[in-house]
């Protein structure tokens, strides 16, 4: 008898979650991102927003919740309701934090289920203007400054921190790290060379390169950026297990129906293929991702925060 009627609940939560997912989005749905309005995460969160909000007839209303690293806007959708009416544009920092923020509300793969990924924007390794010959140059400087040299992040533990230690430790050579509020501010210490380096998104460093204000030695990605098709990437350029993934994807709360869960990942990969949304990427220098599957999808994502755990690791990072 019990048995039986386990089983008619388990039927009626299964009939629910369906009607939940016929009926959805049946009002607008917040989207958040956990960082500032203009940035690189934000310009991909408004595009797709924009075309989801077409395809499904509902407002996808982007909501900026800057703060601790993109910890706190991600903290805010791990504990919102699980009905698809809250998701999450975030980065790969969402894969660096855990290893360098202590105390996280949140656990990733408890609390979120991953949507689909939806650009790799490459970040590119700059310099001062006129500085260094090329990425080899910059290398045998800065070993022969043992340990002198300094870089530039947005903060401890941030994508841009990982990126430049897992760049330096395929290098050998020894830096130290200068954290800053945010990547105007370093662009002007580089420009003036009282900062030595520093991997910025494209989106900020292109126009500054075009101006010759700034040298672009190399980006992190596996393949050239289409936006500097002369600037090698650093696995090009000799350094093995340097390259770095800045992609930005979309989530969910853990628990968010599975149907739900599947027609909003439909969607993006619908989105990621129209002219629209790669002429958007295009403009900031995004370049596409292979399409995942929900389960591929999450299943790089547990492959991030173990590789991100381990830069960590190596590179002496403690949890702060």
């Amino acid at each position: 008898m019990i048995g039986k009627v386990a089983a008619a609940l388990l039927l009626l939560m299964g009939m629910t979650g369906a009607g939940q997912a016929q009926s959805w989005p049946s009002k607008p749905v917040r989207v958040i991102v956990p960082i500032t309005a203009g940035s690189a995460i934000d310009i991909v969160a408004r595009a797709v927003s924009q075309q989801l909000a077409t395809e499904f007839g509902q407002a996808f209303v982007v909501e900026n919740r800057p703060g601790v690293g993109t910890t706190l806007g991600a903290a805010a959708v791990a504990s919102s309701t699980p009905d698809g009416y809250t998701i999450l544009f975030t980065s790969a920092a969402l894969t660096t934090t855990p290893a360098t923020v202590a105390n996280l509300s949140y656990k990733v793969e408890r609390d979120f289920v991953a949507i689909a990924p939806m650009t790799n924007t490459p970040l590119i390794m700059v310099t001062a203007h006129g500085k260094y010959k090329n990425l080899a140059d910059f290398v045998a400087k800065a070993k022969a400054a043992k340990g002198a040299l300094n870089y530039a992040t947005v903060g401890y533990g941030s994508v841009s921190h990982l990126t430049t230690e897992r760049f330096r430790l395929a290098a050998s050579f020894e830096a130290q790290a200068v954290p800053f509020r945010g990547t105007p501010e370093i662009m002007t210490e580089i420009i003036t060379d009282r900062i030595a380096l520093f991997f910025s998104p494209l989106t900020a460093a292109f126009p500054l390169v075009q101006q010759g204000k700034i040298d672009a030695l190399a980006t992190t990605s596996r393949t050239r950026s289409s936006k500097l098709p002369n600037v090698p990437t650093t696995i090009e350029a000799g350094y093995p297990n340097s390259d770095f993934d800045f992609w930005v994807g979309m989530f969910a709360p853990a628990k968010t129906p599975s149907a739900i869960v599947e027609k909003l990942h439909q969607a993006a990969v619908k989105i990621s293929a129209s002219a629209e949304f790669r002429k958007a990427m295009s403009a900031i220098g995004g370049e596409p991702m292979e399409p995942m599957t929900v389960s591929q999808f999450g299943a790089y994502v547990k492959n991030e925060l173990v590789r991100n755990a381990e830069i960590a690791k190596t590179a002496g990072l403690v949890a702060k």
